[in-house]
């Protein structure tokens, strides 16, 4: 079956023959140019790579942009401790955790009223609740591990143009520089974003919708020390979080209705410390704004599937969520992770990497855990962002019973630091080293 990605349907029928389909895993991985192409290549693309390290297996991992866009808005990412573990487990951590923040205290609290819960390493018996980092520095670390990896190829600018699935490959059609080349491979991994071209032209379907809000994004320079201490602060209009990162600076992503995110990127960079001042609070100091503002998007979306014949999604090319809480990256990092174990341990049965008899593991894995993340985002969003009272009711009793109830308040800690669900073995202790 091939696909043109600049068309909007397959050109062919599938024609798969037995005699392909029962050839030996092995003689077929002998004749293909590599075991596994990855089209992305951001943080979960890059993640995926570097987990299957020792695999034995061939990787081509192909980038359109030499410049990641994340990196030049100064993006930045919560880490929670479940993909600090996963990068701890593939050998990449040590370059990274110099470069990043822990998180000390997570305060979580709705608008103005006086309840604050208090989230401390000491609930987890853990040392920290996570990291904050800077997108560059995670995307740099992933590059230079994945230099000294032999068998993975980096091919980058390139962009894939056609593929062409058949019953015992995929093959690929590559532009580079104007001249076109080819290369094929048992499996081919969407890492390409939201609007995968990948997954659409799979016809894997997806759902979802637009929030009302969007985010303004911002680099802060508070007065005082941040303490290692981040903020999830709820307001009507929509939540408001603060990350600390090194060098005493804060992230802070406010979400608001997309006509007042549009009016805020447009102050002037006075009235915007004024207005920020407000919902940022005093505990700090004085703010002073470093670099640019920038706004994005907010929407959530989820694939039906995550697997079809000789293709799967990982990160965002998967499902896309609400902000709040930070979980975006930390379920593609998952994601990686997860498919990478799957992989392996097929390939050491000498398995066809691309039947969805190996690949639905994968989505029996994850669909359903981020599925649950997905809806639990949604729900916080949509309960903190009004001002019903039988709502605003429900959410103080709901803060009431985190910080009182102990039993509570670790469930949801667990959950936001990807500690709830099945963990990739890579992420365990003493494991992947």
């Amino acid at each position: 079956m091939t696909f043109d990605l600049y068309s909007t349907a397959p050109t062919s029928k599938q024609n798969y023959s037995r005699q392909a389909l029962q050839q030996s895993a092995t003689e077929q991985s002998k004749k293909l140019d590599y075991d596994v192409a990855i089209v992305g290549g951001g943080i979960v693309g890059l993640t995926f790579a570097c987990a299957l390290k020792e695999s034995g297996l061939r990787i081509a991992v192909i980038e359109a942009k030499t410049d990641s866009s994340a990196v030049s808005r100064g993006q930045a990412y919560h880490i929670n401790l479940m993909s600090s573990r996963i990068f701890e487990g593939i050998g990449v951590w040590e370059q990274m955790q110099s470069q990043v923040n822990p998180i000390q205290q997570i305060r979580l609290s709705d608008a103005d009223y006086p309840g604050i819960v208090q989230f401390l390493p000491q609930d987890l018996n853990a040392t920290v609740l996570g990291h904050v980092a800077d997108h560059a520095v995670v995307l740099e670390a992933l590059r230079d591990f994945l230099r000294h990896c032999a068998t993975v190829t980096y091919l980058c600018p390139v962009e894939v143009v056609q593929i062409d699935y058949q019953a015992d490959r995929v093959e690929l059609e590559l532009v580079e520089k104007s001249e076109s080349k080819h290369i094929s491979a048992q499996l081919l991994v969407a890492a390409d974003g939201a609007r995968s071209p990948i997954r659409q032209q799979a016809g894997i379907r997806a759902d979802g919708w637009q929030y009302w809000q969007s985010c303004v994004v911002a680099f802060i320079q508070p007065e005082k020390p941040h303490q290692n201490i981040a903020y999830e602060r709820f307001w009507e209009s929509g939540p408001f979080a603060i990350l600390p990162l090194p060098n005493n600076l804060c992230r802070i992503v406010w979400t608001v209705p997309k006509a007042e995110a549009a009016a805020i990127l447009a102050l002037d960079d006075h009235e915007f410390l004024v207005q920020l001042q407000q919902r940022y609070g005093d505990q700090m100091g004085a703010l002073t704004l470093v670099g640019q503002r920038h706004l994005f998007p907010v929407y959530l979306m989820h694939s039906r599937v995550y697997t079809m014949h000789r293709v799967a999604l990982i990160g965002d090319a998967a499902h896309c969520c609400h902000p709040v809480g930070g979980q975006g990256v930390n379920l593609g990092i998952r994601d990686a992770a997860a498919l990478a174990q799957v992989l392996q341990a097929a390939a050491h049965k000498g398995e066809d990497l691309g039947l969805l008899s190996v690949l639905r593991q994968y989505d029996r894995w994850r669909f359903l855990e981020n599925l649950i993340i997905l809806g639990f985002t949604d729900v916080l969003d949509r309960l903190f962002s009004n001002s019903l009272f039988p709502l605003v009711t429900l959410r103080r009793a709901g803060l009431w019973a985190l910080q009182s109830v102990p039993l509570m308040k670790v469930l949801a800690l667990k959950l936001m630091t990807g500690l709830l669900g099945r963990s990739p073995e890579i992420a365990k202790p003493n494991q992947g080293k």
